[in-house]
């Protein structure tokens, strides 16, 4: 028997371990920041066109800004004296702030409610039908906010309004009446423009949910006896928690927010100072009364609601994405 030691077998296709700093590191640091080098261009753009202005909105805010320092360029820095002045003005708790959180409340309320009777409806419906409803509602969608607040405004015009006209055919009042003056009046104007505007977004977004909830299951509390409006506080709010949690969100950011639909209507300019919102506040004494420091503060502090309900919003879509 021959002691001479044998070299291990060579295995095909064997590579030698990769070391430290090696080709596989530098393939998976690429990995990585491929995404961020991608998105890059399109982050740099969102941060000129949305984060700068941002800044200079806040920066404003700092600042006694008028005409005069638009002028000269002097910087009139003045600290939180505009929010100190937002906070113990009593225009911001006893008209600004009821308009705009009232308002969006019954606002959202109703653009839910109304959705979701439609949605409901729609799902009920043959498919050729159900291309047809939803086609017309979509039209509402799809109107511009300035052409729809400008139908309203006609409907409801002290002169020639057809809703002063038939009360007055009915004999419910002898003379018209101007529903702009009075500020729950102007309001509830406002509040059918923006539930007619955004009612299909929400009948749509349900409605593709509610095809998605099991038919066995409908069926199923069908036969143990529950009548339609069991079935759907039962099985389908439980299916479509999700889908109710979105479209809620979402519609409460839109609402807070509304401008077009006061601002267009008689008085909501600010020559009605009991119909100001938070947008239209911030508005009016930037462009109406030259002070664009004071108008910039308004304008953060509505930022900084908007930001903490986007923030509900994202979390509300993480949680989704993980059911």
């Amino acid at each position: 028997m021959s002691n001479t030691l044998q070299a291990p077998p060579v295995v095909q296709g064997a590579s030698a371990p990769r070391t430290a700093g090696g080709p596989g590191r530098k393939r998976s640091i690429l990995a990585r920041t491929r995404p961020w080098l991608l998105l890059g261009p399109a982050l740099a753009v969102l941060a000129i066109l949305l984060l700068w202005p941002l800044v200079r909105v806040f920066l404003f805010s700092l600042q006694d800004y008028g005409l005069r320092e638009i002028v000269t360029g002097d910087f009139n820095f003045i600290g939180l004296a505009n929010y100190g002045e937002i906070f113990t003005d009593p225009t911001l708790w006893t008209i600004v702030l009821p308009n705009t959180v009232g308002f969006a409340v019954l606002a959202v309320a109703g653009t839910v409610a109304l959705g979701t009777g439609v949605a409901v409806l729609m799902a009920s419906l043959g498919p050729v039908w159900r291309t047809v409803v939803g086609s017309a509602i979509m039209i509402a969608w799809a109107m511009p906010a300035v052409t729809g607040t400008y139908v309203w405004v006609w409907i409801f015009d002290a002169d020639r309004g057809i809703f002063n006209e038939t009360l007055q055919a009915l004999g419910l009042q002898d003379e018209p009446v101007n529903w702009f003056t009075n500020r729950y009046s102007f309001y509830a104007i406002v509040l059918l423009n923006v539930i007619h505007h955004g009612f299909p977004f929400v009948a749509i977004t349900i409605l593709a949910g509610l095809l998605g909830v099991p038919k066995e299951m409908l069926e199923a509390a069908e036969m143990d006896g529950a009548n339609a409006w069991g079935r759907f506080w039962r099985i389908i709010v439980p299916n479509l928690k999700q889908v109710f949690a979105v479209v809620i969100i979402l519609s409460t950011i839109w609402d807070f927010k509304v401008f077009a639909q006061v601002y267009l209507m008689p008085g909501g300019a600010g020559s009605n100072r009991e119909a100001l919102n938070l947008g239209v506040w911030s508005y009016v004494e930037s462009f109406g009364q030259n002070r664009y420091g004071f108008g910039s503060a308004i304008a953060v502090l509505l930022t900084l609601v908007l930001l903490g309900i986007t923030v509900v919003y994202v979390r509300t879509m993480l949680k989704e994405e993980e059911l």
